[in-house]
């Protein structure tokens, strides 16, 4: 299982959370898919810059289809501009897969409610698997479900296992993450405005 896949698997259906932004999902989707691709050597990190390693499958098709989509031509992207620009429907996409692959069933059978409210996680190896890895604390999951305000902040110590190119990666979506709800912010304040104009 990829990252990605843990991260769909638990994040839906945290208690302390309830259903986690699409949004919000997609980006952290898009950062653990950057962590898996640095972590087998489709991916190294000059500063912030995304450096594609050699082509190879990862035997996962979502995280090929990131591997694929890397820029190959100098400026790279930086990480920022990945997470915004590989985000996009992601979300959707791994509950696709996650269908696909059987890991999701329709209400009625044994499972969490997850993201479109129609299907749930199934009582699957798969899932059990993504929650041991993160009820053991794993940095990058841990890192990733703190992005989305699921978890508390991992601690220093579990964090001072990663190496700098993670690490950029995890603080890249925790940034993004921050600035998309400072925009949903935003545009709450400018429409209760706007309705207040109306009411007169």
């Amino acid at each position: 299982m990829t990252t990605a896949r843990d991260l769909v698997l638990v994040a839906p259906g945290m208690p302390s959370g309830g259903l986690v932004a699409q949004e919000d999902l997609s980006l952290a989707l898009a950062g653990a898919e950057a962590v898996d691709l640095l972590q087998n050597g489709a991916l190294s990190l000059n500063g912030h810059r995304m450096v594609p390693g050699p082509r190879t499958a990862t035997g996962d098709p979502l995280l090929d289809q990131a591997a694929a989509s890397l820029a190959r031509q100098e400026p790279y992207e930086t990480v920022d501009e990945w997470l915004w620009r590989r985000a996009g429907e992601l979300a959707p996409a791994y509950v696709d897969d996650l269908e696909r692959a059987g890991l999701l069933v329709r209400p009625g059978g044994r499972g969490v409610r997850l993201l479109t409210g129609r299907s749930v996680l199934a009582d699957v190896r798969e899932r059990h698997d993504a929650e041991e890895r993160r009820a053991l604390g794993e940095p990058v999951l841990a890192a990733l479900l703190t992005a989305l305000g699921i978890e508390e902040e991992p601690s220093r110590a579990d964090e001072s296992s990663l190496d700098d190119a993670v690490t950029t990666v995890l603080a890249a979506v925790g940034d993004a993450v921050t600035r998309l709800e400072a925009v949903r912010l935003r545009r709450d304040v400018e429409n209760a405005a706007f309705d207040n104009v109306w009411r007169g």
